[in-house]
């Protein structure tokens, strides 16, 4: 897994690197983004108040329904709604999102169940973010592997950052490579982009010097001969790494690398001091 790298290579690599994690940060601090997060509710046939968020909600079989006081309103896909407003049924993950003043209201499908998450942007969680902490980037890491599709997308089982929750993927198929001579294979996911890939993974570091639950790493699209990149120093935390109030996927069993992969995001800073 030895690369040789000119000086002028690394430090475009290096470069490169520190402008995705900038990029990558940015988003993850949007004013509306998971470090707004407030709460996480889960609404149900009996009508109830969620803090952060205005009305009552409810949820049955026609999906989620807010009445909203007198003076109350939310926007929803540009139109101001007043009253009683039915969101419809929402396919799995899928989310809306309602705005109420400065603050939005998502609206979502997650494991089956509906969820509503209220999002401010005066969040201390977010207010507060200073970054992600990462290992040095490393063109060590950037590892050439193969693609290995199945013969058909195999739905896949995996747990959630909530207990008792669950999320099916379909896996169109695995990744083979190797560290340091040994042979490894993950289970991969699709990506949302054209052809890529995306593999739920822990490693050795998980709970030591990375995030226990899970990290993330994209994959573009293979060549025609089956070749991919795994950009280990691209590995990003989810957003449980960072609160409470998300849903994210756990790695498939098999996801589980006995290496120790000393590449991309570490143990958020926000989790470290509610450890301390």
């Amino acid at each position: 897994m030895t690369v040789q790298e000119s000086p002028t290579s690394t430090d475009a690599f290096v470069t490169e690197w520190q402008e995705w994690h900038r990029h990558k940060d940015a988003a993850l601090a949007h004013e509306h983004g998971f470090l707004a997060v407030t709460g996480l509710y889960w609404p149900d046939s009996e009508p109830q108040r969620f803090p952060g968020a205005p009305g009552v909600w409810s949820a049955g079989d026609d999906g989620v329904t807010v009445e909203l006081d007198d003076g109350e309103e939310l926007v929803v896909d540009g139109v101001t709604v007043h009253g009683r407003h039915r969101f419809g049924v929402l396919a799995e993950r899928a989310s809306v999102n309602a705005v109420w003043g400065d603050a939005v209201i998502e609206i979502a499908r997650r494991g089956g169940q509906d969820v509503v998450r209220p999002r401010h942007p005066d969040h201390p969680l977010r207010t507060a973010f200073t970054g992600t902490p990462a290992y040095a980037p490393d063109p060590r890491w950037r590892i050439t592997g193969t693609y290995l599709p199945f013969p058909e997308p195999r739905p896949t089982t995996v747990g959630a950052a909530v207990e008792g929750l669950e999320h099916v993927y379909d896996a169109p198929g695995k990744v083979r490579f190797e560290v340091d001579g040994q042979e490894l294979e993950l289970t991969a996911f699709e990506s949302g982009a054209p052809g890529g890939l995306l593999v739920l993974f822990t490693d050795a570091t998980s709970g030591v010097t990375t995030y226990a639950a899970n990290r993330a790493l994209k994959i573009d699209a293979p060549g025609p001969d089956g070749r991919v990149v795994l950009d280990f120093n691209r590995a990003t935390n989810l957003p449980c790494a960072y609160t409470d109030f998300a849903t994210c996927p756990l790695p498939p069993a098999e996801n589980r690398l006995p290496v120790a992969v000393e590449a991309g995001e570490t143990i958020p800073y926000e989790r470290k001091s509610a450890a301390a």
